[in-house]
């Protein structure tokens, strides 16, 4: 946590053993590398469950390589189900002050929430509340609003879809449609945009297009970081003859050069 920042030059492809051996650290870092390895497995498959770090689609049932996912969600991942933990006892010895000037890392590192939590004003800590007095005071604090647009319904971007679908259902149901998460700011732009211009509030193309693209645009995205799952497509349709062309002042290692850590029969540059 105390190391600078560096930056070097790297002539290595992208992806290849380096992804590996990046994605076998977060899973030891977060000690959950057999817990974490067997639920990579199940990521991004029918009958399991949703990458937290993007929306990349998924293959179609029958289809899906052994494994689907980048370096980037087993990350995610590992943050996830770490086994580091906060407890009460942690509350207790560090005031909300404290905690403010500490860096968003270091907060990440200190693992999950074991219990629901409430400020104290009086100590300037949290304190271990039990389930139902949590929920009453919620309720209490939503009905004493004069209008349900005064509640802003703030959550982690990196939450599973079945749980932001819960939640964001309970929002609308009590009369706000405050959301200030990575959603709004990704997708209330386009679908106000892309209705009058191509007539569908999203993305025309569909995952199996890649593979009967005969050239293929990539505007404006840093894929090899937000999209790394994206270039196993790319690297499918470059290897068929399909041509790639890249508008972005960023010049991404991984659009020069990429190697598939998950198959070997694609790890020649």
């Amino acid at each position: 946590m105390n190391r600078k920042p560096r930056i070097k030059e790297y002539h290595e492809p992208a992806g290849g053993w380096g992804a590996a051996k990046a994605t076998a650290a977060a899973l030891l870092e977060q000690r959950v590398l057999l817990k974490g390895s067997a639920a990579l497995y199940f990521m991004n498959k029918p009958g399991g469950f949703k990458c937290p770090s993007c929306a990349w689609p998924d293959p179609a049932p029958g289809h899906a390589d052994s494994l689907v996912f980048c370096e980037n969600g087993a990350k995610a991942l590992a943050w996830e189900a770490t086994a580091k933990r906060l407890t009460p006892e942690f509350f207790a010895q560090h005031s909300a002050t404290q905690l403010a000037g500490r860096s968003d890392y270091w907060l990440e590192e200190q693992g999950r929430i074991t219990h629901p939590m409430v400020y104290d004003t009086n100590t300037d800590n949290y304190v271990p509340i039990d389930w139902p007095n949590a929920f009453a005071l919620i309720g209490e604090e939503l009905r004493a609003l004069s209008h349900p647009n005064q509640a802003e319904f703030y959550t982690s971007g990196r939450s599973s879809n079945e749980a932001a679908f819960l939640y964001q259902l309970f929002a609308r149901e009590f009369g706000a449609n405050n959301f200030p998460d990575c959603s709004n700011y990704c997708h209330e732009p386009t679908s106000q945009g892309l209705p009058p211009a191509i007539g569908v509030g999203k993305g025309t193309c569909l995952l199996e297009d890649f593979a009967h693209a005969d050239l293929i645009f990539v505007i404006g995205q840093n894929t090899g970081t937000n999209s790394p799952r994206m270039m196993t497509e790319l690297r499918d349709a470059a290897r068929r003859g399909a041509r790639i062309i890249v508008l972005n002042p960023l010049r991404e290692r991984a659009l020069e050069r990429f190697q598939a850590p998950k198959d070997r029969s694609r790890w020649r540059p």
